[in-house]
């Protein structure tokens, strides 16, 4: 499959790349568990977003014992201009892989657990009863009322499947908005900002005692005038947490970053979401949406 890419026009020539600032420069953390829980997760074949993502903070979570399972394979039926992770013709679904993800939940006595998936359009439910299982594996597995986070695709706007998801009584919901309006066309051609506002107003509704939590990166070439309308948007869609990090460019092949935001810039994108009225909010160059999910559910 050959993977089309679209370069955002405005001095994306590869010539004047921006440099990281220093606030951006991540030490790797020292002892841990980081090379267990990464033999465990081979050893189960599981996936982790840390991983095929290439999240700056792998490393700081898995020394943590913590890590953010990716089911339904590592391919993916979109091919956002941001994400790095691939995309191609998935693998059929594996039926074991819920009590794999719950067996290593608990080899790694996670009390929280955030399970995510690549974007499934392939199946007629888009993955929705494989989420429905994980989540019931991971709750009948683990021990002490376990808490368990999705961060699930837009289904493509079919509400059937995301009743399945809400039904299997996920603590939290978690799709994220990922940009502006403006920037959709270019960073992720393949959804609809209204759609993805629909899902998190829908989820709301059929459960209203479920939290419902949405994430933006920033650094495309948004304004704060569009930011802050999307902040609004979410909160007013029913969203209950917020995340806001910037986005890094994976590779040559993906949008490039058309600004980096400093940690006084977040200070500030952090205060005009509580001004809006979200009372959890996450936001500075690292935060990703499932980093230290835990801490935002239980603050």
């Amino acid at each position: 499959m050959e993977r089309k890419i679209f370069l955002y026009e405005s001095n994306h020539t590869g010539k004047n790349r921006k440099k990281k600032p220093a606030w951006l420069k991540k030490p790797l953390p020292k002892g841990g568990d980081y090379q267990r829980v990464r033999g465990l997760l081979s050893k189960a074949g599981l996936h982790t977003v840390c991983q095929e993502a290439n999240c700056p903070n792998m490393f700081e979570c898995f020394s943590k014992n913590t890590s953010t399972f990716m089911i339904l394979g590592s391919n993916c039926t979109r091919n956002c201009r941001f994400c790095n992770i691939s995309p191609g013709t998935p693998l059929p679904v594996d039926p074991d892989e819920p009590m794999r993800v719950a067996q290593a939940a608990l080899d790694l006595n996670l009390k929280y657990v955030v399970v995510t998936s690549v974007t499934r359009d392939d199946l007629e439910d888009g993955g929705a009863s494989h989420f429905a299982n994980t989540i019931k594996a991971i709750k009948t597995t683990l021990l002490d009322d376990p808490k368990v986070e999705v961060l699930i695709p837009d289904f493509q706007g079919n509400i059937e499947a995301l009743k399945i998801v809400v039904f299997a009584n996920p603590d939290v919901l978690n799709h994220n908005i990922e940009t502006v309006p403006s920037l959709y066309k270019i960073a992720r051609p393949q959804a609809r900002y209204q759609q993805s506002l629909d899902l998190l107003k829908n989820a709301k509704t059929i459960n209203d005692g479920m939290t419902v939590k949405s994430g933006i990166m920033v650094g495309l070439g948004e304004s704060i005038e569009e930011l802050e309308h999307t902040m609004a948007d979410l909160f007013h869609y029913g969203c209950e947490i917020i995340t806001m990090g910037q986005y890094l460019q994976p590779t040559k092949g993906h949008l490039e970053v058309q600004k980096y935001y400093t940690p006084d810039e977040f200070k500030q994108l952090e205060k005009k979401a509580r001004q809006i009225g979200f009372k959890k909010v996450a936001a500075g160059p690292f935060v990703r949406s499932s980093y230290n999910a835990q801490n935002l559910f239980v603050s």
